[in-house]
């Protein structure tokens, strides 16, 4: 199977308009018919254990400075892919996303189809900062974020029966 790998993403203003901060990640994927949604169920509503324990700790770390801490036990439906808040959803792009006092971001999952039947799956992240405590805690959680967010897209691929 492919391996995710950063692409560009040069205006991330286009997902979250007064966006600071933007990157990108795809895989390209065949013999695949993939829908956005289902996509982003694959990629975001399956934590393996290591990054659960990351996001725990972030969550206590970030608590005590008014952070928000999303919880898959709130899921509902349609409205919510793993700790993410869907924003909107077409057949392919899904954007998820939270605004809160120190930051707001934006997750967009995008499937573009190839002529040759390949499909790329892509994730972007756009994050707009309000004040110091938000560009401190992006500076802070960069390094883990682009470890992270290649692990996974890795997971997109639908199972094989």
């Amino acid at each position: 199977m492919a391996k995710p790998v950063e692409t560009p993403f040069p205006d991330p203003g286009t997902l979250l308009p007064g966006a600071t901060f933007g990157d990108c990640f795809s895989l390209t994927l065949q013999g695949h018919d993939l829908d956005a949604f289902e996509t982003s169920q694959r990629v975001f509503g399956r934590t393996p254990g290591w990054i659960r324990g990351l996001l725990a700790t972030r969550n206590v770390i970030a608590r005590p400075f008014g952070l928000k801490a999303g919880s898959p036990s709130t899921q509902r439906e349609g409205k919510q892919i793993g700790i993410f808040p869907v924003i909107s959803r077409t057949p392919d792009r899904v954007v998820m996303g939270m605004d809160d006092k120190h930051l707001d971001f934006r997750v967009s999952v995008d499937i573009t189809r190839r002529e040759t039947g390949e499909q790329d799956v892509s994730v972007a992240t756009a994050v707009k900062t309000h004040n110091w405590l938000g560009r401190t805690y992006l500076a802070t959680i960069m390094p883990f974020h682009r470890i992270i967010v290649p692990a996974m897209l890795a997971q997109a691929a639908p199972k094989s029966v």
